[in-house]
């Protein structure tokens, strides 16, 4: 009894840091939005503020959702694992894909929500952003574990159309630039990576998985 509990002390010590760093990462996701709310609210942010901070609030969510799908591939790929942090990458991504739209309702069109449906329907760029906020808010509300219990391949079925909100979040990024800079380059050629091995993904593990079998077989024959 006694060599049981003593053996079971050091796991429960060395796991106390895993759900502290997620919560960690939820606070220094959100830092970025703080600190520019505060450039803002300080005038800061150049002559047009409001486009600043909405552009800004954009570029985060991007790279958060982006952030996302590179968990699986370093898993695969290069056996770094944190799987821990994708449901919070995940949120802090709509978290932010919330905060652009609000800048955009609120302060850009005014709370004008005809002027909102106008754009949605005449300018492609809104169109695929409108879209990607939509089809985020199912994964938003299915990211808990409740939700894995109840829904099984149904969640499974739900969380696989991050890859198309990747795709309508670069379009929506990409367009709404006047230039195609290296930075709007950058995020297209890690999108366009990212998606591309989730259909070359089956094919890879298939290698992998050859691989390590041939291994230990011959490991066994010696």
């Amino acid at each position: 009894m006694t060599d049981i509990t003593a053996r079971k002390r050091p796991v429960a010590k060395t796991q106390w840091w895993r759900p502290a760093s997620v919560w960690a990462l939820y606070a220094l996701g959100l830092a970025p939005a703080v600190w520019y709310f505060y450039l803002g609210a300080t005038n800061q942010l150049g002559v047009d503020p409001v486009k600043t901070f909405e552009h800004v609030l954009g570029i985060w969510a991007l790279r958060f959702i982006l952030a996302t799908l590179c968990i699986t591939p370093l898993r695969d790929l290069a056996d770094i694992n944190l799987m821990r942090y994708r449901r919070a990458l995940g949120l802090l991504g709509f978290y932010y894909v919330c905060f652009h739209f609000l800048v955009y309702l609120v302060l850009d069109q005014r709370m004008d929500v005809s002027m909102v449906i106008e754009d949605v329907i005449k300018r492609p760029f809104i169109t695929f952003g409108m879209m990607a906020l939509v089809m985020l808010i199912p994964l938003a509300v299915t990211s808990n574990n409740w939700s894995i219990r109840t829904l099984k391949r149904g969640w499974i079925l739900i969380h696989s159309f991050i890859y198309e909100i990747t795709a309508l979040a670069t379009l929506h990024f990409a367009m709404s630039r006047k230039v195609i800079g290296p930075e709007i380059m950058l995020y297209i050629a890690i999108a366009v990576l990212l998606l591309g091995y989730r259909f070359a993904r089956p094919a890879i593990m298939e290698r992998r998985r050859a691989r390590k079998k041939a291994a230990r077989m011959q490991k066994g024959a010696k």
